[in-house]
């Protein structure tokens, strides 16, 4: 995303999630749409990544080791931690997982422009955990909650093919076919991306509209505690394995910014409108949580060590 559609990206996602509550019935009636569209913000991804994204990164991969192990641990335990300290019910519980076990958000790359950090880390971050999220996921999701919810991993293992892999790799083969073709028309994909994500947000809240006023708080309270350990242990831990400043920053953002439109579609398509829940939340409140770090980081120059 460019940095302008950065910064009003938030403020239009909460604008949408409250109307899709007071008027419901329209955002509800466009369930089906949820898959295609986060299949095209993972194509719109892929149509963005190049070799030379990865090139200067992989020349030191310790940093993306460091990142891409923080990320499948601190956020999987932090959910499977709260879903036990606030006793969340099943429905509930299924959702903090699943955004728990996903991949990078699509809105971690800008966040981590905006706040001064190692944008190359970024990219290849999120490219990664997004390529490891097809196994990763239903085998954290199995371990975390499968002796007491039916963890479909097969049936997982495929919808992230289909709804996240395929589409990115798809991309990225668009983009080494057709070259400079693609890239004239890469300012337009931030746009489209975050006009998908805020659809897939408002259906989802359209859905679950019923629902809101009894789990919104219990739900809300989990979303921003586990956005929260993810930032800070995020930072913390990357500070403490020698990252530089810079690179502390993007890993942070990294491990606490989720992929929740993922964890929102495989809810849907293997649990229910009520899993599906917490990414929504998540969805919202983490692109507000991103963009307030991102504001306070962009202040203060990042430190050479």
């Amino acid at each position: 995303m460019s940095a302008a559609i950065g910064r009003a990206f938030p403020l239009a996602l909460v604008v949408l999630a409250l109307v899709a509550w007071q008027v419901p019935a329209p955002f509800a009636a466009g369930g089906g749409a949820i898959v295609p569209l986060l299949m095209a913000v993972m194509l719109g991804m892929g149509l963005t990544l190049t070799p030379r994204d990865f090139r200067a990164v992989l020349a030191t991969p310790r940093l993306v080791v460091v990142g891409v192990v923080l990320h499948y641990t601190v956020m999987p335990a932090a959910a499977w931690l709260l879903i036990r300290l606030l006793a969340l019910d099943a429905d509930t519980a299924i959702g903090v997982i699943l955004v728990g076990s996903t991949s990078a958000g699509t809105a971690s790359n800008v966040v981590s422009y905006l706040a001064r950090g190692n944008v190359a880390l970024s990219v290849t971050m999120t490219a990664i955990s997004t390529l490891m999220a097809v196994v990763m996921l239903p085998a954290l999701a199995w371990l975390l909650i499968g002796r007491t919810v039916p963890v479909p991993a097969a049936d997982m293992m495929r919808a992230v093919a289909q709804v996240a892999v395929g589409p990115v790799l798809a991309g990225m083969l668009l983009r080494a076919m057709l070259g400079a073709r693609v890239a004239r028309l890469e300012p337009v994909f931030p746009l489209l991306s975050a006009i998908a994500i805020a659809a897939v947000v408002a259906i989802i809240v359209g859905l679950n509209a019923p629902r809101l006023a009894t789990a919104a708080p219990r739900v809300l309270l989990a979303v921003v505690l586990h956005n929260g350990i993810g930032l800070a242990a995020g930072y913390a831990l990357a500070r403490l394995a020698r990252a530089d400043e810079a690179s502390a920053r993007t890993i942070a953002i990294e491990v606490g910014m989720q992929n929740s439109g993922l964890a929102v579609a495989l809810a849907l398509k293997l649990y229910s409108p009520a899993a599906a829940l917490p990414g929504a939340v998540f969805s919202v409140w983490h692109n507000l949580s991103g963009s307030t770090l991102a504001a306070y980081w962009a202040r203060r120059p990042p430190r050479n060590r």
